[in-house]
């Protein structure tokens, strides 16, 4: 009777893994590695990632609320959903940060269940910048990406306004 020999592989740490896979999406590292995504995200490299608490919620919301359409993304194992619009400025009632205006983009927010918020930028081909906001869980509750020009470029003031809220919250 013969036996198949099982192939074993040893995985790389999770932080050399991140760091080679800079086009691979974090949420599927994280299934790898059976971690949740933002112990993905603590381990990028420091010009890819930086995570600060989730309680500059609002004044994170605020600030991008000025930046114009950007892509919000909510990516779970169900569903990757984009809306692109401005983020309008939000107010805090019954337990919510609430979102409503001239936008596609609305609705409530349970802002104290916001644990994390990380400032990400990352790609091979091209960069993508974005606000990801996670809760207790480590799970991206949504996330907020730089927009893009016709000529699928970043938009360089809204590149200005990420470098420098993340700047504000990483000092």
């Amino acid at each position: 009777m013969e036996t198949a020999a099982v192939a074993t592989t040893e995985r790389p740490p999770l932080a050399e893994r991140v760091a080679a896979g800079a086009g691979d999406l974090l949420e599927q590292i994280a299934r790898e590695y059976g971690v949740s995504t933002l112990e993905v995200v603590r381990n990028l490299p420091a010009d890819q990632g930086v995570v600060v608490s989730g309680d500059a919620f609002a004044d994170i919301m605020q600030d991008i609320s000025s930046w114009g359409d950007v892509l919000f993304l909510i990516h779970n194992s169900d569903i990757v959903l984009e809306c692109t619009g401005k983020v309008p400025p939000g107010t805090f009632g019954h337990g919510y940060y609430n979102i409503h205006g001239d936008s596609p983009i609305g609705g409530h927010i349970k802002a104290d269940n916001c644990k994390a918020i990380a400032f990400v930028a990352r790609g091979l081909k091209r960069i993508s910048m974005s606000v990801q906001f996670y809760n207790a869980a480590g799970e991206a509750v949504f996330k907020i990406f730089v927009g893009r020009d016709d000529n699928r470029d970043l938009i360089p003031e809204q590149v200005q306004k990420f470098e420098a809220l993340r700047a504000r919250y990483s000092a």
